[in-house]
């Protein structure tokens, strides 16, 4: 059977465990008013959702090192399965945040399997797969708002949504498990067989996409998770403030295809520079913007930019690791960034429930990041950072 056959069922299972991640912000409200509590004090269900992304990485590279890729992205589906059924039926908040934490889980297995099975389905063209392979996974962010008012216009109440994905789940889960069986699949990463060997050995690349996506993960998670309260504070009706949400992860559906193609022509270091100092002037241009037409364009500059980071990232780490590293490396450098990045929600929600203005929180996250893009730049210039899969020659001074 086609490896196109399989890449199709992945970006069908991608689109669901992306929406596993996403699908809390736009619920938060509603579940806030069911349990009785501040939408502040749902940061901890939101968190425990990146926190299991971020958790079970390092023990699913090991798993990798003896067990196929395909077989691992099974088991993602099947918990996943599981977790949107417990989220739908939790009587309570702890036992929404661990059905949250276990569809986090889900999606944290699957990305560390699945992207380099992408990766290695179409060598010849990385940047291309990862950039379609992410937009599968962005149009479930972009449709998570509408997917939300659907499924409670249809079937009533928030749990419902997550009664929609478990089942959604098992199909897709059980349809990629067919064709997974029926197809001839890359044995590159055969020889990745020690993990720890492997981040020892890429340590370099590792720490760099760590700094960069730990830190813009950080700033992005606590921003879009709590993106509607946010337009709210500027004027806007809760349901034009989830529309903007909408806006910003549609934004980033033509960001993931453009962003993975010019990742495989251009050279990765300097794209990646020049994507988060995008991002740091988004975030310090926010705060100016007032008015429903200057946020809906500040809001698809934002989601544009931030969502192109994604898959050049990839493409800069998959493209170059060496196929006996590549699944092993890129764990290390997943778990790793995904701690900060899984704060983001709580950290947030804390500092407004303390009251923090959200236009000041998100400036001083613009400073911060400003810093960091500076150090980049300067360990670029100094020839300090590894260079990327399309020939990165290090600038001369």
């Amino acid at each position: 059977m086609s490896r196109r056959r399989l890449f199709a069922s992945l970006c069908s299972l991608v689109f669901l465990v992306n929406l596993a991640r996403v699908v809390f912000a736009p619920l938060l409200e509603p579940i806030a008013a069911d349990f009785g509590v501040t939408v502040g004090s749902l940061g901890v269900v939101v968190s425990a959702a990146w926190l299991g992304s971020a958790l079970p990485r390092v023990p699913t590279g090991w798993l990798l090192t003896r067990v196929p890729r395909h077989r691992v992205i099974v088991g993602a589906g099947c918990v996943l399965t599981a977790a949107a059924a417990l989220a739908a039926a939790a009587p309570s908040v702890p036992l929404l945040a661990a059905g949250g934490f276990l569809m986090g889980l889900a999606s944290g297995v699957y990305f560390i399997a699945a992207n380099p099975l992408v990766s290695e389905l179409f060598p010849d063209s990385v940047g291309r797969a990862l950039g379609i392979h992410g937009m599968a996974s962005q149009v479930s962010a972009a449709g998570a708002s509408l997917i939300v008012i659907a499924v409670v216009a249809v079937f009533g109440g928030w749990r419902a949504t997550f009664l929609v994905m478990a089942v959604a789940a098992a199909l897709v889960t059980v349809g990629l498990f067919l064709v997974a069986r029926r197809t001839d699949l890359p044995d590159a990463g055969s020889r990745d067989r020690d993990l720890l060997a492997a981040a020892r050995a890429q340590l370099p690349i590792i720490l760099t996409g760590v700094l960069v996506t730990g830190s813009v993960g950080f700033v992005w998670n606590g921003l879009f998770n709590y993106f509607p309260t946010y337009m709210g504070t500027k004027g806007l009706d809760q349901s034009t403030a989830r529309l903007m949400l909408s806006i910003v992860f549609a934004a980033g559906i033509p960001a993931f295809l453009f962003g993975g193609q010019l990742a495989d022509r251009l050279s990765n270091v300097p794209l990646i520079l020049g994507v988060v100092g995008g991002f740091v002037v988004c975030l310090f241009a926010f705060p100016y913007a007032t008015g429903l037409w200057p946020l809906a364009v500040a809001s698809v500059a934002l989601g544009y930019v931030v969502h192109s980071l994604f898959p050049v990232m990839d493409t800069y780490l998959l493209g170059s690791l060496p196929d006996h590293h590549r699944a092993s490396a890129y764990t290390a450098y997943s778990a790793t960034m995904m701690l900060p990045q899984s704060m983001g929600g709580v950290v947030v929600g804390s500092l407004t429930d303390a009251g923090v203005p959200f236009d000041t929180l998100y400036t001083g996250f613009a400073v911060a990041l400003t810093f960091v893009l500076f150090a980049l730049l300067a360990l670029y210039v100094a020839g300090r950072l590894p260079v990327g899969n399309v020939g990165d020659a290090q600038p001369s001074v």
